[in-house]
């Protein structure tokens, strides 16, 4: 895949992510929670919550962030799942910070990828 982002990588569908919040595992990586859910294909939801950011532009930014942070890290991804990062902080970081936790993030789930 190299460091794409395509439409068939991006989680959609209301019935998908519905099962991904209600069966889904929770873990932190500050300052985003990431929920997960083991699957055939690996598949991303990125999530900014309109509740902690009320212009449509702050969330923008946020997401196009934390795309970027998972575009360049999803090779070490190791095992396919559904997985949500939403966006847990009240003040926009910078990039490096969101990267670290999207590292961190990666590096948790590669741990957790074999727990109930």
């Amino acid at each position: 895949m190299g460091n794409s982002f395509p439409k068939s990588a991006k989680l959609c569908g209301e019935m998908r992510v519905a099962e991904l919040r209600k069966h889904g595992h929770h873990l932190m990586a500050w300052p985003m929670r990431v929920t997960y859910l083991e699957a055939e294909e690996k598949k991303v939801l990125i999530w900014a919550p309109k509740r902690l950011f009320k212009r449509a532009v702050m969330r923008n930014r946020l997401r196009r962030l934390m795309r970027e942070a998972y575009r360049l890290h999803q090779g070490e991804l190791a095992v396919p799942m559904h997985v949500a990062f939403d966006y847990i902080d009240t003040e926009i970081q910078p990039f490096a910070v969101i990267e670290k936790g999207m590292v961190k993030a990666i590096m948790k789930l590669n741990g957790q990828s074999t727990t109930p």
